[in-house]
């Protein structure tokens, strides 16, 4: 699945995010505009790795703070296996029904 973002959805995650400019530049370069990574590694003489880091930073803030419905949570926990095995059954219920809307 590729990761893409709308410009408006691109700047809600990006408000505040202490990023560079050149960071945002090539996460809005992969993220909204489609480009390949790799032309910003040839664009910026920075490693793959460097690129994948800007646009995973920004995809992470969108899901922090965009991709998380209304009236929904994003949580993180550490849980005994039994635990987690329904958090999960919940999350995967939860997800159906938003799809479902």
């Amino acid at each position: 699945m590729k990761k893409r973002l709308t410009e408006a959805e691109f700047a809600q995650a990006t408000r505040d995010l202490p990023v560079s400019p050149q960071t945002l530049e090539i996460a809005r370069g992969v993220l909204v505009e489609g480009k390949r990574q790799a032309s910003f590694v040839t664009a910026f003489g920075i490693t793959k790795g460097a690129v994948s880091q800007a646009v995973t930073r920004v995809w992470q803030a969108y899901e922090d703070r965009v991709g998380v419905p209304t009236g929904y949570e994003r949580v993180t926990a550490v849980l005994p296996a039994f635990q987690a095995s329904i958090v999960k059954k919940w999350a995967a219920a939860a997800k159906k029904r938003e799809t479902e809307k």
